[in-house]
């Protein structure tokens, strides 16, 4: 049976990147996207949704994403859906999908992060291990 597993979004980041590192010295980028909808019911009326997104990607594209967004910025992002489940503190089951990346483009101004912000280059890359 064949399958396809590919998801494109353009939304504004909910939260600033949270950057961290493998044990194999791999970046890892988390943020939020926010993806808005609108459309007009049967009345005329204006409407408008938003669908929260959580994305992640890894090594050298984690390290970009970290430097260059910031809450609030828009971007587009190409890549799959994953199914993440862990045990929660409370002993419950949990499970959420999220978006990993595996491309991207920014969109809107090209202004930088300050140069405080900017975090250390990880040795290696080569290997992303889970």
């Amino acid at each position: 049976m064949a399958s396809f597993n590919k998801i494109m979004l353009i939304g504004n980041l909910t939260r600033d990147p949270e950057l961290s590192y493998l044990p194999s010295q791999t970046a890892v980028v988390d943020f939020g996207l926010a993806v808005n909808r609108t459309w007009n019911d049967k009345d005329g009326n204006k409407k408008e949704s938003v669908c929260f997104a959580d994305c992640r990607a890894f090594g050298k594209q984690a390290e970009t994403l970290n430097k260059y967004m910031s809450k609030g910025k828009p971007i587009f992002v190409e890549g799959r859906l994953d199914f993440d489940s862990w045990d929660g503190k409370d002993g419950q089951k949990r499970s959420k999908h999220r978006v990993t990346i595996e491309n991207f483009q920014f969109l809107g101004s090209d202004e930088k992060k300050p140069e405080t912000q900017q975090n250390p280059q990880p040795e290696s890359q080569d290997d992303i291990d889970f």
